[in-house]
């Protein structure tokens, strides 16, 4: 069993179906969730640190005074050998944390598109994948790689789609994770990002195939238990 920590930023954007995988696989979970009072755990009580998305850039700091704190709290992680997983968001602050820059893309990425994977051959957890997913988009920002990172992939819209660190820190700037009311929150609360753009595709159009979930849903676990071997 491994302990599991999640950082949710706001209300609509949860573990989505990790959190089925974690407990169905007997994994315990706990949350801090930075719009509710809340407090970090010693590292010495949990094993893995899950970092999840929301609307917010990592330079932030004005407006959530909590995420300088958040920011210590995973670079502690990292440097305390801990499992560290960021999604969206999650990713740009490891970035962030790891000393790469974080800077607005030249594209919103909002939607299902592809994604090459171009690091299978190096990263272990990827392998089960084919070597082009569709995966979920929600996105204005963007990082540049860390130093002694490999790389993940990329879309059309966006170069740098994530990144493995020392073999226990996973950066993913896409949605493998998310299901339909997950997405359909995320649309209700974040429908001003939907402008017109190459890459923003319309609620409709996102919500229409329930295959796409299920089908990125299994990648998502795949990795998961990829990392949950590797991490024994």
């Amino acid at each position: 069993m491994n302990r599991i920590v999640y950082l949710q930023h706001v209300p609509f954007e949860g573990l989505g179906s990790i959190e089925g995988w974690a407990r169905g696989q007997g994994h315990a979970v706990s949350a801090i969730r930075f719009f509710e009072t809340h407090s970090f755990p010693a590292m010495a009580d949990f094993d893995w640190l899950i970092v999840m998305g929301g609307p917010m850039g990592v330079h932030d700091e004005d407006v959530y005074p909590w995420m300088e704190d958040e920011k210590r709290f995973v670079d502690r992680a990292v440097s305390d050998g801990k499992v560290v997983i960021g999604i969206c968001l999650g990713a740009q602050l490891i970035a962030d944390v790891l000393g790469a820059r974080v800077f607005r893309n030249a594209h919103r990425e909002i939607g299902w598109f592809p994604m090459r994977l171009e690091g299978k051959e190096e990263i272990e957890v990827l392998r089960d994948l084919p070597d082009t997913v569709e995966a979920f988009h929600w996105h204005g920002d963007t990082f540049d790689l860390p130093s002694g990172a490999v790389k993940i992939g990329s879309s059309e819209g966006c170069l740098n789609q994530g990144f493995v660190y020392s073999e226990k820190v996973y950066a993913f700037q896409f949605h493998l994770e998310v299901i339909l009311d997950g997405v359909r929150d995320l649309i209700r609360n974040c429908r001003d990002e939907m402008v017109d753009g190459t890459y923003i595709q319309t609620p409709e159009e996102i919500t229409e195939d329930p295959r796409r979930f299920e089908s990125a849903n299994q990648h998502m676990s795949s990795i998961l238990h990829r990392i949950a071997g590797r991490s024994l």
